[in-house]
């Protein structure tokens, strides 16, 4: 059966995705996956995905032209699609392409639209069991998302950037969500001078071209020790040194479940959000969160701006304690 699947647009999302995918493929569907163009290296790191069909949309917009080009073309092709986003415009490729079987969450009042909807789940599931649930089975599921790059891959990407495998940090201290999820930059800084003094290897400093104005004044505090590639790497040499790194240090990110999905030691540094809704599924990933340890009854606020302006549920967590928990997973 050849199955087309609707991809969310947030990198963190998309690896998420990945059980469900797994799931669909082991049961004999042919996975071809509708992605926007920042999402879709993500899918191609999954060897389930046999197509990847990058969808030419800006964000937010409805384009109603180019989805009915597309379903257009899409014609014939797909006996199910699975419709991950909850929006309307998600779902119109699949309905105009009459794709006879369209599967995803009741979302924005899709009747019609979508022939076999779930009902939306109340509060904030995690997001794993969220997109698997689409499957329709009661099998048990392995909830840990995995991407795969070869070793050529890793090399060409580490050769470019002049750096060893296993002989580098990698930071991503940004977050798209806001600055609520971000711990502070002076943190990264004093920790990435520790690092450097210990081991003497460089700390790379990740993340999109809206994050490179943080990473630069963290490597200002940290010269010796940071490089700055954020905005410079496309999104797979960014996996690709993600998963070649000695250990990975981030906010509650896309990247840092790009880390948890190549299984690398991490530091995952959690704010507004909560890691009981979106956790980095990795043995190898060590999770600080003060909600409980300093009694922040406001945490989680899931806010994109502290309310209160203090942060203190990310100030709090000190660098110390940071290199500590990263030394440990990475020896």
């Amino acid at each position: 059966m050849n199955s087309l699947v609707i991809a969310p647009q947030w990198i963190g999302d998309a690896v998420m995705t990945e059980p469900l995918l797994a799931r669909l493929a082991a049961r004999g569907e042919r996975l071809s996956v509708a992605a926007l163009p920042w999402v879709a290296p993500v899918y191609r790191a999954m060897p389930q995905v046999s197509e990847v069909i990058e969808l030419p949309f800006a964000h937010g917009r409805l384009d109603w032209s180019g989805r009915k080009r597309i379903a257009d073309e899409l014609h014939g092709r797909f006996d199910a699609a699975y419709v991950l986003p909850n929006s309307m415009k998600a779902a119109l490729i699949p309905f105009l392409a009459r794709i006879p079987r369209r599967v995803g969450y009741h979302g924005e009042g899709r009747y019609g639209v979508l022939n076999e909807r779930l009902p939306n789940p109340e509060g904030r599931p995690p997001m794993v069991a969220f997109y698997s649930a689409l499957a329709g089975d009661s099998e048990s599921l392995d909830e840990r998302p995995r991407l795969q790059l070869s070793d050529a891959a890793l090399t060409a990407v580490t050769d470019a950037a002049d750096v060893q495998r296993g002989r580098y940090w990698a930071f991503a201290p940004g977050a798209e969500y806001g600055p609520a999820k971000c711990w502070p930059a002076s943190h990264y800084a004093e920790l990435a001078r520790s690092l450097h003094a210990a081991h003497g290897w460089p700390v790379l400093l990740l993340g999109s071209s809206k994050e490179v104005a943080l990473c630069e004044s963290i490597a200002d505090s940290a010269p010796l020790a940071c490089r700055v590639l954020a905005g410079k790497t496309s999104l797979h040499d960014a996996m690709a040194l993600i998963a070649a790194a000695r250990g990975v240090v981030s906010n509650d990110s896309g990247l840092m479940h790009v880390a948890a999905a190549f299984g690398v030691p991490q530091v995952a540094v959690f704010g507004s959000t909560s890691p009981e809704h979106t956790p980095p599924l990795n043995a190898r990933a060590r999770v600080l969160w003060l909600k409980h340890e300093i009694g922040l009854e406001c945490s989680p606020c899931f806010d994109r701006v502290c309310r209160f302006g203090h942060t203190r549920c990310l100030v709090e967590i000190r660098p110390e304690r940071v290199e500590s928990a990263l030394s440990q997973l990475a020896t």
